[in-house]
């Protein structure tokens, strides 16, 4: 995709896959302009998925965005943007209990919130673990706005490479293989 980022429209319905420099690789979806959808495929929290996560969306200045919200495991996310230059810059805010028990997370967080927020009273929240990096785009995607296509299934061992090589989507940004 050669598309100039500069305004919220060009932002909004885009896909990215990203690897942050310790290695973690994530894909995410700006399916709206207060709605983000997202796979995790590495890290300690790989596995896990989400769809319809509310979000803080704004664009900071011409072709930079910033992207933040609070999740029902605790977990604090802050994200800026920088699609020209094929860059970003995450801080995740893992409370205490998701360091301690990253597994309960792995999983469509969707359809077990009461899970989530049930380890979030039992398990202790403090002191945090900040992992601030950098991350590089490896992938650039126009799905469109509310496309329900994007992220709609749990993250497999190789699948970025699979949307990256255009093995997962057709032309109209909908799955090959359902």
């Amino acid at each position: 995709m050669t598309k100039t980022f500069e305004t919220l429209a060009d932002f909004l319905g885009t896909h990215f896959i990203y690897t942050y420099d310790n290695g973690w690789e994530y894909e995410w979806y700006a399916k709206n302009d207060h709605t983000v959808d997202y796979r995790i495929h590495g890290g300690m929290v790989a596995g896990r998925w989400v769809t319809d996560q509310e979000a803080n969306i704004v664009l900071l200045t011409a072709g930079i965005y910033k992207v933040a919200w609070t999740e029902p495991t605790g977990t604090d996310v802050a994200l800026d943007f920088v699609p020209n230059e094929k860059k970003l810059n995450g801080t995740i805010f893992f409370p205490k209990w998701v360091q301690d028990h990253p597994e309960i997370t792995v999983t469509y967080q969707n359809e077990h919130i009461d899970v989530m927020e049930a380890a979030r009273e039992k398990y202790e929240t403090y002191p945090k673990l900040v992992v601030p990096e950098f991350a590089k785009i490896t992938y650039i995607g126009d799905a469109g706005q509310n496309n329900e296509e994007v992220i709609a299934e749990a993250p497999y061992a190789g699948m970025t490479d699979d949307i990256r090589a255009g093995r997962y989507f057709d032309a109209n940004y909908k799955r090959l293989k359902k």
